[in-house]
């Protein structure tokens, strides 16, 4: 197994069920009902020095999904070009997420959410299999869709883990 394989594996072994797409919107909507459940000072919360805040981690799953989603939409649609990788440090140090409401960060990540739910549920089941290239690395439609379900479900488990008990 390469290293960007047992890459990907970590956060498909994350998806509790094989129905990965049900797991899409479960996991939005666990997302959204922490989320929701916190107050401005608490999303400000860091678990530790250097680690991103609740806000930066909702606005990384948001980007990240937002790259994933483009990488489904080029691949599905036979483009061969190799997508370039993105730095997730990067985007959170430019996000300005801490600035934002935690109410305009919810309302993106549904909306990014729901964006993915209707892209990979109207996909024809024909193009899941497409492979493309991004980051040097070839990756099918399908498991850059269960990828979006792994990593928000590996997030989950962090603030679950590391957060949420202390506040």
């Amino acid at each position: 197994m390469t290293d960007f394989q047992k890459y990907v594996q970590r956060y498909l072994d994350n998806i509790p069920s094989e129905d990965w797409l049900g797991e899409l919107k479960k996991s939005g909507e666990k997302t959204v009902e922490i989320y929701s459940n916190l107050t401005e000072d608490q999303s400000l919360f860091a678990y530790a020095e250097g680690k991103w805040t609740l806000k930066e981690l909702l606005l990384h799953l948001s980007d990240c999904e937002r790259v994933f989603q483009y990488r489904i939409l080029a691949f599905a649609r036979g483009d061969q070009n190799e997508l370039p990788g993105f730095d997730e440090e990067l985007y959170a140090d430019q996000s300005f997420a801490n600035v934002r409401s935690l109410e305009s960060l919810l309302e993106e990540f549904q909306l990014v959410r729901k964006s993915s739910q209707i892209l990979l549920k109207t996909l024809n089941p024909s193009v899941l299999n497409n492979i493309g290239t991004a980051n040097g690395n070839q990756i099918s439609v399908q498991t850059i869709g269960k990828l979006i379900v792994g990593h928000n479900y590996h997030h989950l488990n962090i603030i679950e883990e590391r957060y949420l008990p202390n506040l």
